[in-house]
């Protein structure tokens, strides 16, 4: 009988798991994406017509930052990034040819021209405001119907991150900042981010929304806060910190 690996088996964004949340364990298969040197680890995709195996269960990953601590969830994070960059580079990049997967390392490189293909990681900036001693900024996005969080976006080619802060700043909610100051970072797999936390204080403007993404943005007093990110995400953790004091890097390394 063939080794069994401990597999993360996703469809879409959510994990086979069993009813304790644990991982299966199966045998490893020709096209598995190969996570550890010992192939104790895989990822692989489970089909669309493919059937659950009895208990278990596809969990949205999201729901995971519930349950698993800070290793459990970069470890899931981590394997959902790579099948997912590994889907997106099948073919060559510079001359369209079929890739190989090289197996001794992350790379899908081309057998007719040589180009390699690695992960790739997008950079997101991530940032609280405050104004005064008591209120900070919190603003909700127009996909979300309840729950407020920060100002956030990616980072733009031949800028800074704290470019970058200012100017989604004042994209979506056209006041100006000072201040800045970097606090933590965090992998974000939706589908392939990394999550740059800063602070920084108001300075001056009217809040103006970008209506197409904010649907509302205040300032919250310290003890009137809205309904806030939920906790294993960075921007809880954030809150967390300018609420209580606490370390980012304290807030997301165990989460329960």
């Amino acid at each position: 009988m063939s080794k069994l690996s401990i597999a993360y088996i996703f469809q879409n964004q959510q994990l086979l798991v069993d009813h304790d949340f644990k991982l299966p364990q199966v045998e490893k298969l020709k096209d598995d994406l190969i996570l550890s040197a010992d192939f104790e680890v895989i990822a692989r995709d489970l089909k669309q017509n493919e059937s659950i195996p009895s208990g278990y269960q596809l969990v949205p990953i999201r729901q995971l930052l519930q349950v698993w601590n800070k290793q459990q969830f970069e470890q899931a994070s981590r394997a959902v990034q790579l099948l997912e960059w590994r889907r997106n580079h099948q073919f060559c990049g510079r001359c369209g040819e079929k890739t190989e997967q090289i197996l001794d390392q992350f790379s899908m490189k081309c057998p007719s021209c040589g180009y390699s293909q690695y992960p790739r990681v997008n950079p997101c900036v991530i940032t609280i405001i405050t104004r005064g001693d008591d209120e900070i900024l919190l603003a909700k996005n127009t996909r979300n119907k309840t729950m407020y969080s920060l100002i956030a976006g990616f980072v733009e080619v031949g800028e800074t991150l704290e470019e970058a802060v200012r100017r989604e700043t004042k994209e979506e909610v056209n006041i100006e900042i000072k201040n800045i100051q970097y606090l933590a970072s965090q992998p974000w797999p939706f589908p392939s981010n990394l999550m740059i936390a800063f602070r920084a204080e108001y300075h001056s403007g009217e809040i103006k929304l970008e209506e197409k993404e904010i649907s509302d943005a205040q300032f919250f007093e310290f003890d009137a806060l809205p309904e806030l990110p939920f906790k294993g995400s960075i921007a809880y953790a954030m809150i967390m910190h300018i609420l209580h004091g606490n370390r980012v890097a304290d807030e997301t390394k165990e989460w329960l």
